[in-house]
């Protein structure tokens, strides 16, 4: 890629992306049961290899892969992306055993990951987290089947109490990756991450009836075991799993706020130079032409800045938090003004349970809340540019 263009093979690799979504991917969320986990649609994107790229591409490669996905299936899309959110802390912080226990499978879309992070008290102020991690004094706990055996408990071990809350795949995740405070030191500084199956015991969840196709929902520790085998990263590191983890993601929401943008837009200018209006067609207006130039300009701009901090992140760059912050706060921005303009350059046909118009149209806003607020965004990119 040029610093304008995609290349050719680039090109390519979205456009067969775009139709698989479409023919291979749409169907079988079709048939999915909204707020709930699609197991075969997970499990086709594990057979397709597409949750591999996940856990294999750079930055730049899961951006194209999110958006075109999104272009054409967004519930397939959501379901990838959260496969990656909530395992990459286990690529990255792992042990070579949570690795060898969980990655084959997420890969493969048999098991379902859930990054838990959120809580009812600390949503963009992150460092704020409540959730308590006490050091177990008493003999081992046993954990679950599912969870590889005994955890927690004895010397090293801690207990889990409190809160998650909106959780994307809660309560149906087989394992969260999970922030607790365990009191190294203030703030951020105390917070620990740990990967945490969905059978240790004291772990439950409800669902959140949510403006979401996708499974979001609260969890309660109350008392959960976790040991020293449970551990991402080291203790009092975790803020940083969160954030490295989020620094990658970041740009790819904002691509997946781009390919809505870019469905929107098509759909318009297919709808709008073919519906008849005072003796032409709608797009013969000067209104609404201007308008259509306007949602593609800024679609534009928004794809560009979004690849522009992928290639940021892949080189390695010093200012990835500011690019990213960036990226997500335009395109997701910019996502939402397009698909509102092109449910009112359509018209009360848009609003029909169904229409392309109306799924995006629910779609669109969570991305301006989730993995960190549009006004948390511009405080991250004040702060860098201040720094």
């Amino acid at each position: 890629m040029t610093g304008f263009a995609l290349g050719a093979e680039q090109e390519e690799w979205c456009g067969h992306l775009r139709a698989l979504a479409a023919d291979r991917l749409r169907p079988l969320a079709d048939k999915g049961e909204p707020g709930r986990v699609n197991r075969p649609l997970l499990a086709a994107l594990g057979e397709l290899g597409l949750l591999e790229r996940v856990f294999t591409s750079g930055a730049l490669e899961l951006c194209l892969l999110r958006e075109s996905l999104a272009y054409g299936c967004t519930e397939a899309e959501t379901a990838l992306a959260l496969q990656g959110l909530g395992a990459h802390p286990v690529l990255s912080a792992g042990t070579p055993e949570q690795r060898a226990r969980w990655l084959p499978q997420v890969r493969a879309g048999r098991a379902v990951a859930a990054f838990a992070l959120s809580e009812p008290g600390a949503g963009s102020d992150a460092a704020a987290l409540a959730l308590q991690a006490v050091r177990d004094t008493g003999s081992a706990a046993s954990g679950g089947g599912r969870g590889g055996g005994r955890s927690g408990g004895g010397a090293g071990g801690w207990r889990l109490s409190g809160e998650k809350c909106w959780i994307s795949n809660a309560p149906e995740a087989d394992f969260y990756t999970v922030f607790a405070r365990t009191g190294e030191g203030p703030a951020a500084k105390g917070v620990t991450a740990f990967l945490v199956p969905a059978d240790r015991p004291g772990l439950s969840g409800e669902p959140l009836d949510m403006l979401s196709p996708h499974p979001i929902g609260r969890l309660t520790f109350d008392g959960v075991p976790v040991g020293p085998q449970d551990l991402l990263g080291e203790p009092g590191r975790g803020f940083r799993v969160a954030m490295d983890t989020l620094n990658l993601f970041r740009p790819s929401v904002g691509a997946f706020a781009v390919g809505m943008a870019r469905a929107a837009l098509d759909a318009t200018l297919a709808y709008t130079a073919a519906r008849p209006a005072f003796g032409g067609v709608l797009g013969d207006l000067q209104a609404v032409g201007h308008r259509v130039a306007e949602m593609a300009t800024r679609t534009e701009a928004a794809r560009l800045l979004v690849y522009a901090a992928a290639g940021a992140y892949d080189a390695g760059s010093p200012d990835v938090p500011r690019r990213s912050a960036m990226a997500k706060l335009l395109a997701t921005e910019t996502a939402q003004y397009v698909v509102d303009h092109a449910v009112q350059l359509h018209g009360a046909v848009a609003l029909q349970r169904g229409h392309l118009l109306e799924h995006l149209y629910r779609e669109v806003r969570a991305p301006r809340i989730y993995e960190g607020a549009s006004e948390v965004q511009r405080t991250i990119i004040a702060k860098e540019l201040y720094r």
